[in-house]
């Protein structure tokens, strides 16, 4: 048995020892259990997949092998090579549904590696749309509006992956994937990987006709947005978003025309700079026509004067004819920068970049597999964490704080029991968990 000397205090020896039989660093991994229970997040995920393994032979199911590879996200383990290092784990085999005490492990790195590999297109199609039911469930009745935020994001490849190009403003090699969340909540749609290059309109088109028609079929009534930056501003884009039945409001890139076109907007802003000696914003609006364009569109532009005589000149292209130019940009347009946390939240949080295979189809399981665990992250803020202290934490910090809690465990035929610290400052939210979660059962 190792032990480790540490500096005495004072006349008093301070030792480690790593023999406690039962003991687990990651007790909240059986809070995402519950949370799996309420939503069927990762049942939606696992029936997407065929299994084409022999009844006979299985020692893991797939739901087993999902569900422990997703929790391991959510506690901060994102890589493959982790669950060598906890198939023994008595919180996460609880979690994942086997009993700690019948002395069968939990799935290793290999295994999970022949999932990654061996999973079809066929079936990362399927969890596209599964990712999609399972925020359409989020909704109790239908929503009036979802605001669809669109935004690509850089995953940095250092070897040979599938679709990695070199991208000038990264300066590195990079994948890009789709990130679609819904702008007013911040719950994830879906990911989709894509080469390290400025999305084509033939990218937008196909993923809009993707999720549109799903969402359209569960609430056939409610509003759809879609937003997204300069990038996504093409006369493909608007016309399909016309043919399909959705509004827009996109980023538009800045041209001699347009600067012509507002001149007298410029002009009032650095005259009212001028008179008043402090930063000013002038907002106005008109309809232009580029020469690819299939009609006139109303173009929103807003003009920043500040002490430094720096002008700011921006523009957004919408389907929105009568709301004002101000709100349309303020209120609307500007809403869409709240993705860059979420992706934070995903890619921080989460580490969703680790798209380290080699195979595009294997990192695209694997971004959906930290799609999910955003979604469950995502359950547990909004449904769990609501009017706590943590209600408005970063998934790192809800991790660190409610999740990565050590408890010694009991393990008995008919109980296990998690023996967590007495003086634990965040008791009140696991309590609370419970009360929920019973409630639900009943």
């Amino acid at each position: 048995m190792e032990q480790l000397e540490f500096q005495a205090l004072k006349t008093a020896k301070v030792r480690v020892v790593f023999d406690t039989p039962e003991m687990t660093t990651d007790s909240g991994a059986i809070i995402l259990r519950e949370i799996e229970n309420a939503t069927g997040i990762i049942n939606n995920v696992c029936g997407a997949i065929h299994d084409p393994r022999h009844k006979s032979y299985i020692e893991h199911t797939l739901k087993e092998i999902v569900s422990q590879r997703i929790y391991q996200i959510c506690q901060g383990y994102e890589d493959a090579d982790d669950c060598d290092y906890f198939r023994k784990d008595a919180a996460f085999k609880t979690a994942v549904g086997k009993h700690p005490g019948t002395g069968k492990d939990l799935a290793s790195q290999p295994t999970m590696s022949r999932l990654e590999n061996y999973v079809t297109a066929k079936d990362l199609f399927r969890i596209f749309y599964a990712l999609i039911d399972n925020y359409l469930n989020t909704f109790p009745k239908p929503p009036e509006v979802i605001t669809l935020d669109v935004d690509p994001s850089s995953h940095h490849c250092h070897g040979l992956q599938q679709m990695s190009l070199f991208n000038a403003h990264e300066d590195e090699y990079c994948l890009m994937p789709f990130y679609v969340y819904d702008g007013l909540s911040g719950k994830l749609i879906t990911t989709v990987i894509r080469p390290g290059k400025t999305p084509t309109a033939h990218e937008i088109n196909a993923l809009l006709k993707r999720i549109i028609p799903k969402i359209k079929e569960r609430f056939p009534k409610t509003r759809i947005i879609f937003r997204a930056d300069s990038h996504h501003s093409k006369p493909e884009v608007h016309s399909f978003c016309d043919k399909i039945g959705i509004d827009f409001i996109i980023g538009q890139g800045p041209n001699p025309v347009l600067n012509r076109l507002f001149a007298n907007t410029i002009s009032q802003a650095k005259l009212r700079y001028a008179n008043n000696q402090r930063p000013c914003r002038v907002f106005a609006s008109a309809t232009y026509q580029a020469s690819t364009w299939s009609k006139p569109r109303r173009i929103i532009c807003r003009v920043i004067v500040n002490e430094l005589g720096v002008d700011d000149v921006r523009y957004i292209v919408t389907s929105f004819e009568d709301a004002g130019a101000k709100y349309l940009y303020e209120r609307v347009y500007c809403g869409r920068g709240n993705a860059e946390l979420y992706i934070k939240d995903q890619k921080i949080g989460l580490n969703s970049d680790r798209t380290s295979c080699n195979k595009a189809t294997a990192n695209q399981f694997r971004i959906f597999l930290h799609a999910a665990a955003y979604q469950m992250m995502h359950a547990l803020r909004e449904n769990i964490l609501k009017g706590t202290s943590l209600a408005g934490a970063q998934f790192d910090t809800i991790r660190l704080k409610l999740l990565k809690v050590a408890a010694q465990v009991q393990v008995m035929k008919t109980r296990i029991t998690f023996h967590l610290p007495k003086h634990f400052p965040l008791q009140g939210i696991y309590e609370k968990a419970v009360r929920i979660f019973t409630a639900i059962r009943v």
